[in-house]
């Protein structure tokens, strides 16, 4: 039988793209001045959080001296830093910070995925490598079922969609397309589609991306799954 830890585990043993695991070993080896003293993962990163959550949060991909390093989605890297704060301000989350795996950090009713598993050069994975980690994206969503999917960035929104069209979940000519703030409604029995800047360095240190607005998605998603009778 099929289960978040029996996935996990296939994820952690993924050799399935030469680039990605040249680049996340490399960096494993190398490290970061900075992080000289850490134990690289180095590997696959796997989901993370609550397996019956109704928000399940779409990500890019690891960084590469952030989960690369530490083995968990968004920890030890100022995104996951922003990310963090904004689900424990939200009650996603049972603290603000995230710097290692074994640092107590617990999430609620949330559950953190990504459209790639490895760190990818650059943070731009190619298609082939996206098409790759799909069927992993797939049973993870048959497992947690979620009622709500908040897409980090374009790529997450665009990977999402395509999956279901790919399923015939949607009809292949539809379009939703990527702004922050959106929110979408698939059809019956998907989730609802929310969609923010993702919460890299890029966009919270230009403005393009603040608290406040990361904030008023995460009430909007907590007023949907109350709506719904979830939260």
């Amino acid at each position: 039988m099929d289960s978040i830890a029996k996935l996990n585990r296939e994820i952690v043993r993924c050799r399935k793209c030469p680039r990605l695991v040249h680049y996340r070993e490399a960096v494993a080896r190398e490290k970061r001045r900075a992080f000289h003293d850490w134990d690289y993962w180095g590997k696959p990163v796997p989901g993370f959080g609550d397996p019956r959550a109704e928000l399940l949060i779409l990500g890019l991909a690891p960084a590469a001296h952030g989960a690369n390093r530490t083995g968990r989605m968004f920890t030890g890297d100022r995104s996951g830093d922003f990310l963090y704060r904004a689900l424990h301000r939200a009650g996603f989350a049972n603290q603000a910070r995230s710097e290692r795996r074994d640092d107590g950090l617990k999430l609620r009713n949330a559950y953190i995925s990504a459209t790639l598993r490895c760190a990818p050069p650059a943070n731009k994975p190619l298609p082939a490598e996206l098409a790759n980690c799909r069927p992993y994206f797939e049973r993870e969503l048959k497992m947690t079922r979620p009622q709500a999917i908040l897409a980090l960035g374009g790529i997450a929104l665009r990977a999402y969609v395509r999956l279901l069209k790919e399923q015939g979940a949607i009809q292949k000519g539809s379009a939703f397309p990527f702004r922050h703030g959106a929110s979408y409604s698939l059809g019956d029995g998907l989730p609802r589609l929310f969609a923010a800047y993702h919460p890299s360095q890029q966009n919270t240190f230009t403005g393009r991306l603040t608290e406040g607005m990361f904030d008023r998605v995460l009430a909007e998603i907590r007023r949907f799954l109350k709506s719904a009778g979830k939260n």
